[in-house]
């Protein structure tokens, strides 16, 4: 190929995938080059033939233009393709990005060779430097490196100009489900090497402390002087030694070239700690090459963790343990850059990952910057690293499609170069949805031949059949399969793999139930071994909405500080699909990870984070139920190479009757895996006479020193156990307070049956919905109960009967399904308190209602609630392991969950009993309620139908008081907007359901 490479348009021919590119390789150049980060000239063209134009903005690198308000905003699609052009065509409006700036080359480097590199690029780079074209390449996430020597002078000023098509026939295996963006999205530098380099490094580094190291050298004018050698040394070990032997071979088996020179050196480090996600013991590797004077011509320095990795039967073994993968999936992502982010951004993301549980991370579906693997190493993640193919929309076509054989093979084998020395890497991935062809075996087949010492894997695969050997995966990582799916998998006797879900408990909205279920199945399912979470972030752009545009424009680097604790400020809001105008699109879809777009963490990691606990308690053989028996209890390390030394405990004993009371915790000395008994502290269990309520006590763990990932005294778990019952009756006559007498000033209950009371703005009545959640909507269940009426039930046929001191109001809420009776029996207590009973029939055909329960709204003024039962933060009937049960309070207007796209939220499982009180005088003037069981209950600023209405949330109105919902029994959440819905156990049917409560003045 000669010329310009725009003659052959490289955007709409797949089998070019690069043109004059270097090969991939892992020496890190990072460092000692000339970074070219900042503002470049830049002018966004119609379509990449379209001519320049005498003007000039301005645009950040790296960046995406998308965001940096341009005109062409950013575009959101899950799979479909957001134009109809066939592959490998692009359409015609094809917005493409010119780049351009100055560069002055150092006078030191003269003689020595110049290197252009560009770290990413979306979707097609073409390369210019001094008016000469000098490359071209494909791949949104890999760097593309160019050798420029011949284009440039050392110590002149140079230009370069660096073009960027949006749109091309690599777009079509770049459709994964995130925004569509355009630019520069990692760094652009310059580096210079001697004339005689090296050119890759590789490195085994076994848990058995065994090193090898091979070294690929290179000279710039082809070939290899005589005389060249390579040295190194290992921490721990010191100079590594030449391997004889293999240069032996290589003379015999005539592997000796004239311009590609090979070395190999190896070394064994004596009791060496092995790597592990507990365990991320690195040790410092220097590669010396030396010139035929023995000067040092070249260096690479690396970071080496010495751990193994294979498959033995139906398990994943890491240094020879079955390690449980507790995996999340991640995409590059920030609310005001797009996919650029930095070095402290993917720190903080990772140290947030590790803080909730976690052990490994999908990079979910392409490389991600080498900076993020060097921290998985140091802080320890385990990686499933993904190449980036998703042919989402045309999935089967281009697995077979020969056209694009080169760019599947090259984007597995280009990402293995790169990241072959890291630790942290322990699965290769061919890529996410699509399909199955003999483009993903071809890949396979280069990387097994090249790194047999990792497994690899592809979801595609496994759909020819669970039990199949198909080529291209050593995992069976199906997504979103349903529990009953995989534990009959793994009792048929027919399976050959390990089963780790590559996607699983899809995050979008109010989401993540039934995770707790999965796990007790995993951690007792033999061949069952984890799987990844979909996903980390929510992909919300912060968009403004008071700069008179329609639609808003992203706000970019510009709208830093405008958003706080998942909330973005006024005259803000977070977009989705839609909101920048582009269409197709698929809404809120984007919004579906575990942490809001400002990374403050959902309800749901606190979930995960006590699933995934590294120390777990239970009775231990001493225990005796009941009250002040000093018994054992037993914790267990749930760890797999890590014993307990590394946390610090306190025991919590929560008491529903008493203060909540505390004492240190000696965490005893258990090797991974093992248990020990440990004595309670004296005194601990011995309450107030009369204490009859029950009782919890919880194990706050937490790290006793700063961890790379967490200052000292984070809370790592908060394992609890009930200790004991409620012994008397929860509410009623019989549990406080006697009988009392009606007081019409106080409460009045009128002929319409409905409770006048002071505190209440608005009575209590049935309720049988809630606000969709997402994947109520997208699952079916918001339909389901719109066409039964629920959304609008119409109280009808009140009939009010007085007898003594009790009111009883029945009345009737006509359904598509039949009618609903609904029965209340008032009776006062003394004291002002009120006791209502309250009984409510669904028929037959009424199934699988949300809610079940008592609505009602109370004045103005309320602005804090305690209450004892599950918290601190949001739980629900099948997600609740992570709301240990005890004594909790928090500002009213803190206890909503701000999610994209208003649903509901807020509520807290298990709630025994709670009061609302002004914040102004504290435990002055408020409500307490006690309920009969432990129960749902939310208390928000929110109506439902105000939440259901709200496409954002910045269209919310809070209102000036509480509503209330107390439930008697509410629907799982589930994970329906993309896989399984909540199990049948959390489901409502049809019959009877009974409740009560009790309602106080303070």
């Amino acid at each position: 190929m000669t010329g310009s490479p725009m003659t052959v348009r490289p955007w709409e021919s797949p089998e070019l995938t690069s043109w004059r590119r270097l090969p991939m390789h892992a020496v890190d150049r990072r460092s000692g080059g000339l970074p070219l980060d900042g503002p470049w000239r830049f002018q966004l063209l119609a379509a990449p033939d379209a001519p320049l134009s005498e003007e000039w903005t301005e645009s950040v690198v790296p960046g995406s233009w998308t965001t940096q308000d341009t005109g062409d905003p950013p575009w959101y699609t899950n799979w479909r393709m957001p134009w109809p052009e066939f592959p490998p065509l692009s359409p015609a409006a094809n917005p493409t990005g010119v780049y351009e700036r100055e560069f002055t080359v150092p006078a030191d480097w003269a003689g020595r060779r110049v290197v252009l590199h560009v770290g990413a690029a979306e979707s097609v780079l073409i390369a210019e430097v001094n008016g000469r074209p000098v490359g071209m390449g494909k791949d949104s996430h890999l760097a593309s490196e160019f050798d420029i020597t011949s284009a440039v002078r050392p110590g002149a000023t140079g230009t370069v100009r660096l073009t960027v098509i949006k749109w091309s026939d690599a777009s079509h295996i770049e459709d994964q489900d995130q925004w569509w963006h355009g630019g520069i999205t990692r760094s652009v530098f310059l580096y210079a090497t001697d004339p005689l380099w090296l050119a890759d490094v590789r490195i085994s580094a076994p848990a058995d402390g065994r090193l090898v190291v091979d070294a690929q050298v290179r000279a710039a004018h082809g070939p290899l002087p005589e005389g060249w050698r390579v040295s190194g040394r290992i921490e721990g070990a010191g100079e590594l030694v030449p391997d004889r032997e293999y240069a032996e071979w290589c003379a015999q088996k005539a592997r000796v070239s004239d311009f590609l020179g090979e070395a190999r050196l190896r070394a064994t480090v004596p009791d060496v700690r092995a790597w592990s996600a507990e365990t991320p013991a690195l040790y410092g590797l220097t590669l010396r090459l030396h010139r035929p004077d023995g000067s040092v011509a070249d260096t690479s320095h690396h970071r080496t963790g010495f751990r193994t990795v294979e498959i033995t039967g139906k398990d994943l073994l890491v240094n020879g343990e079955r390690v449980f993968v507790r995996g999340v999936n991640r995409h590059d992502f920030h609310p005001l850059t797009g996919r650029t982010v930095t070095a402290a951004e993917m720190r903080a993301d990772l140290e947030t990952i590790k803080r909730f549980g976690f052990n490994a991370v999908r990079t979910s579906h392409y490389p991600n910057d080498p900076a993020l693997l060097d921290l998985a190493d140091e802080l320890g993640l385990y990686l499933v690293d993904e190449a980036n193919i998703e042919s989402h929309h045309h999935a089967h076509e281009l697995a077979d499609d020969p056209r694009y054989l080169a760019a599947f093979t090259e984007r597995v084998s280009r990402m293995a170069l790169r990241d072959k020395n890291h630790p942290s890497v322990i699965v290769w991935s061919l890529g996410n949805e699509s399909g199955y062809g003999a483009n993903h075996d071809a890949a396979a087949g280069w990387l097994r031949r090249y790194d047999p010492t990792r497994p690899l894997q592809y979801e595609g695969a496994a759909k020819t059949g669970w039990s199949s050997q198909e080529v291209a995966g050593d995992i069976l990582c199906p997504m979103y399969a349903s529990l009953d799916e995989i534990t009959a998998h793994a009792a048929s006797g027919e399976q050959t793999k390990p089963l780790i879900l590559c996607e699983y408990s899809h995050a979008m909205g109010n989401s993540n139930g039934t995770l707790a279920d999965h796990w007790a199945a995993i951690e007792t399912t033999p061949g069952l071994q984890g799987g990844f979470i979909w996903e980390f972030w929510d992909h919300g752009i912060l968009q403004r909405t008071d700069d008179g545009e329609d639609p808003g424009r992203p706000a970019g680097l510009a709208g830093a500080g405008a958003y706080q604790d998942g909330v973005a400020a006024e005259g803000y809001r977070w977009a989705y699909g839609g909101d920048f105008g582009d269409t197709p699109n698929d809404g809120a879809f984007c919004a579906d990870g575990l942490v809001f777009p400002d990374r403050t963490p959902k309800p749901a990691m606190y979930e995960h984070r006590e699933i995934a606990a590294p120390v777990r308690l239970s009775h231990g053989p001493s225990h005796g139920p009941s009250y002040g028996h000093d018994g054992d209890m037993r914790i267990t390390n749930a760890q797999h190479f890590r014993d307990l030394s590394w946390l610090t405990a306190e025991w919590v004993l929560s008491s529903e009757e008493a203060a909540t009371r505390t004492a240190p915790a000696v965490l005893p000395e258990v090797p991974p895996g093992g248990w020990a008994n440990v004595p309670l502290p004296d005194g601990l269990l011995a309450g107030p006479a009369g204490d009859a309520g029950e009782m919890w006590l919880t194990l706050r763990v937490t790290t006793r020193d700063d961890e790379p990932w967490a200052p000292r005294g984070t809370e790592v778990c908060t394992p609890q156990i009930r200790l004991r019952r409620r012994c008397t009756p929860a509410v009623g006559p019989a549990a406080g307070g006697g009988g009392g007498a009606w007081d019409e000033d106080w409460a009045v209950i009128g002929a319409d049956g409905l409770l006048r009371h002071p505190l209440l703005s608005s009575p209590p009545a049935l309720s049988l919905w809630r606000a969709p959640t997402d994947n109520d909507v997208l699952g079916g269940a918001a339909e389901h109960w719109r066409k039964l009426g629920l959304d609008r039930l119409v109280r009808e046929r009140a009939s009010v009967e007085r007898v003594g001191g009790l009111v009883t109001v029945r009345v009737t809420y006509p359904t598509a399904a039949g009618a609903v009776a609904h029965e209340q029996v008032f009776t006062p207590l003394s004291g002002g308190g009120l006791l209502v009973e309250e009984t409510a029939v669904l028929p037959e055909g009424l199934t699988d209602a949300a809610r079940v329960g008592t609505v009602f709204e109370t004045v103005s003024g309320l602005d804090r609630m305690e209450w004892y039962g599950q918290g601190p933060w949001e739980t629900y009937p099948d997600r609740r392991a992570g709301g240990p049960v005890g004594h909790h309070r928090a500002p009213v207007d803190r206890l909503f969950t701000p999610y994209l796209r208003p649903q509901e939220s807020g509520g807290r499982a298990g709630v025994r009993s709670f009061s609302l009180l002004s914040q102004e005088t504290g435990s002055g003037a408020g409500l307490t309620v006690r309920l009969d069981a432990p129960r749902q209950v939310s208390v928000t600023r929110h109506r439902a139908a105000s939440l259901a209405a709200a496409t954002h949330h910045d269209e919310l109105v809070p209102l000036p008081h509480c509503v209330v919902h107390l439930d008697a029994a509410h629907r799982g959440l589930g994970t329906a907007s993309c896989g399984p819905d909540t199990l049948p156990r959390y489901r409502l049917g049809a019959g009877t359901y009974r409740w009560s409560w009790t309602l106080r003045p303070l």
